[in-house]
């Protein structure tokens, strides 16, 4: 999953992948349940960025909870 995850972000400064990285890392089963449900949506036949924003609305307030207080 790491790897999965550095590939994703190989495109942002490494002070945000850095601080991405350490998030996920610190929460995992919430990051995993995330990607299931994504992945869910998707292979429902729902398009991967509309999926992905739907489910990061479904869980807004564990996001903004573990990200809080960073950046």
């Amino acid at each position: 999953m790491k790897q999965a995850l550095k590939r994703q972000l190989k495109d942002l400064p490494e002070a945000q992948r850095e601080m991405i990285m350490k998030v996920v890392e610190e929460n995992p089963d919430l990051f995993e349940k995330i990607g299931k449900e994504i992945k869910k949506e998707t292979d429902a036949g729902k398009d991967q960025m509309i999926a992905t924003m739907d489910v990061m609305k479904k869980h807004q307030k564990e996001l903004q909870k573990v990200l809080g207080g960073r950046g």
